[in-house]
């Protein structure tokens, strides 16, 4: 279970390191040494965890050198070295648990989307229906979903035309429309229409509940790093003893042999690490990088691979009004643009609200809307409405063959175009005319072309997957100069490709970058997950390592150096650290040091690693 930071912790730290003053400098006479009571309030945790370790698995941490070292002090009346290894020790174990985020309530918050009640219909010739517990709901049951609602199960509408918002599955910006025949997923939301469904998939077999069952096996199987200076902690212990036997018997001298064991202690080797992620940590925090887990940096420095989802990442995640066509040639753009706004201003539709904020953004001076009578919504289809006299319709191309208006033939290509380029596409008539059209699309952030780039610098390969369709994720890549697109993706489909990725690189790293609920499996199976916490659903950011707290992505490249150089900084103080280690021990062989100027030479490494480590925090690309 992970060990959570409290209170008293720190302050039994600040107690130990008061007491170890007070032992060295002695002020004031006490009955006792006051280096006894870090040698109890740190040592002894130490003691019980190596002890542990040894007699239930037998693991040989650099906890059990430091018991040691503790106890031979202790053995030679040396209590001020004692208590210095036990307190830098525990130093250095705070600043890792303060580098360990404790998120799991993102599961628990994907749970709560999963929907409660179902309306079955037992005898669809009356009609009448019953309120039941969703996990009641049996495959081949006849549901009936509300607008509004959320569905309860997998399956296959029945009768009904809607809109429905599945962005929690799939991350697409835009209900998606629905009729007789049509796949429905649990967990996303009836837009507007009463429809009726056929159960299929129920229970743990449902979208939301697999969704959940991702997240739950991807934390699972992601590894946490090892302490550095308990992956070598063997070999230390084993160098350590050998070195103090030997030196022991050959001079007789009993202090020696405790020194050297007081020298070998990896402290500075313990703090190496941990300094340097929370130096980095407060540089990322600077650039608007949260970092959760105290690893995701120590990672990121691998990566050489980046899957990034689409919508809310790489683009705004709601769409903009990107063409406005006239074909009618009393019609200007912007009087086709007033009108549509106009007989749009009481949709409910995502689209339709876009045109009315778009057109309001575009004419800032002028934001009136112009007054529309006789307004009716059809789910699937579009809006009607009277403005000005004339009889608008706004909507899709089978909602103006339904009312016999035909598109001019020349528009069937600058259609194909618009759309390839990931367009959605809402046409006006006017008085029964076709007038024109207005292209939607969800827009590109305008940073995320130079971050693209400067990624790729980095020898970083980008990847795209989205749950859009194909020709708008091509479109999107195309732009952003992004080579390999998966479009159409599920959860599991991104889980899965990033599954697959981890074993054909040889387990290197894989980072994934996304924002919605649908990400967040993928988030967490990634090596590191970094969520857009601004836009960022709190599933999303729960699941994911990092969260970009302004979705200012654009400083994205600077986090993937400051990464590297963390790395660099790291193996440099391993370095710095080892030297000093090995200097103190010839000299402890020697008899130059006795365990006191022992521990405070070893100390003053540890000294050296922090400053180091603190370069970190003014670094720049």
């Amino acid at each position: 279970m992970d060990k959570i930071i409290k209170k008293p912790d720190i302050l039994l730290l600040i107690l130990s390191g008061a007491a170890l003053l007070i032992s060295i400098l002695n002020p004031f006479p006490l009955p006792f040494d006051a280096a006894w009571i870090a040698i109890i309030l740190c040592g002894i945790p130490i003691l019980l965890e190596a002890a542990e370790g040894l007699i239930t698995a037998f693991d040989i941490k650099a906890d059990v050198l430091v018991s040691l070292a503790l106890i031979a002090s202790v053995c030679i009346g040396e209590y001020f070295a004692a208590g210095e290894v036990a307190f830098i020790m525990q130093i250095g174990a705070l600043l890792e648990d303060l580098t360990v985020a404790k998120a799991r309530a993102g599961i628990e918050r994907l749970i709560q989307l999963t929907p409660q009640t179902a309306r079955i219909l037992p005898d669809p010739d009356t009609g009448s229906e019953k309120i039941v517990p969703a996990e009641e709901v049996r495959a081949g049951d006849l549901l009936r979903v509300l607008p509004g609602e959320m569905i309860p199960v997998d399956g296959v509408i029945t009768s009904g035309e809607t809109s429905i918002d599945q962005s929690v599955m799939t991350g697409e910006p835009l209900p998606v429309d629905k009729r007789a025949g049509d796949e429905v997923f649990s967990g996303t939301v009836n837009q507007f229409n009463v429809f009726e469904m056929r159960a299929v998939k129920v229970g743990a077999d449902s979208s939301i509940q697999r969704m959940i069952q991702l997240v739950q096996s991807a934390d699972a199987q992601k590894a946490k790093i090892v302490r550095t200076a308990d992956r070598w902690a063997t070999w230390i212990v084993v160098a350590a003893l050998t070195a103090a036997l030997l030196t022991g018997l050959y001079t007789g001298e009993m202090i020696r042999a405790v020194t050297i064991l007081v020298v070998f202690c990896p402290c500075a080797l313990v703090l190496a690490t941990p300094t340097a992620i929370m130096a980095a940590i407060g540089n990322a925090a600077r650039h608007g990088f949260l970092v959760k887990e105290g690893d995701a940096l120590e990672k990121l420095a691998s990566v050489r691979t980046i899957a990034f989802d689409k919508t809310g990442t790489l683009t705004y995640g709601r769409p903009q009004v990107s063409v406005v066509e006239s074909f009618h040639k009393d019609l200007s753009k912007d009087r086709l643009y007033a009108l549509a706004a106009a007989a749009e201003q009481f949709s409910e539709h995502p689209l339709g609200r876009a045109v009315v904020r778009c057109y309001k953004e575009s004419f800032p001076n002028d934001p009136d809307l112009m007054p529309a009578a006789h307004f009716q919504m059809i789910p699937g289809r579009g809006v009607t409405a009277q403005v000005e006299g004339k009889e608008i319709l706004a909507g899709s191309q089978e909602m103006l063959s339904e009312r016999g208006i035909s598109l001019p033939r020349e528009l069937s290509e600058t259609e194909t175009d618009y759309m390839r380029q990931g367009n959605t596409l809402i046409y006006i008539a006017v008085s029964g005319q076709p007038a024109g059209l207005i292209a939607l699309a969800d827009m590109i952030r305008p940073e995320s072309e130079e971050m693209i780039r400067r990624c790729s610098a980095l020898d970083v390969q980008p990847i795209l997957l989205t749950g859009d369709q194909q020709d708008t994720a091509n479109s999107i890549a195309e732009k952003l100069q992004i080579t390999e697109v998966h479009a159409r993706c599920l959860p599991e489909d991104k889980l899965r490709w990033i599954r697959d990725c981890q074993e054909q690189q040889e387990k290197k790293p894989v980072c994934m970058i996304g924002d919605g609920v649908n990400d967040a499996p993928a988030l967490k199976m990634a090596d590191v997950g970094i969520a857009m916490g601004g836009v960022g659903s709190d599933i999303a950011i729960e699941a994911a390592d990092i969260a970009l707290v302004e979705d200012q992505i654009e400083d994205l490249p600077h986090l993937l150096a400051l990464s590297r150089r963390m790395m660099t900084t790291i193996r440099c103080d391993l370095a710095l650290s080892m030297g000093l280690n090995l200097l103190a021990v010839l000299l402890a062989i020697a008899g130059v040091l006795d365990p006191v100027t022992g521990a405070l030479v070893h100390n003053a490494g540890s000294v050296l690693v922090i400053l180091n480590s603190a370069l970190l925090l003014k670094y720049k690309t």
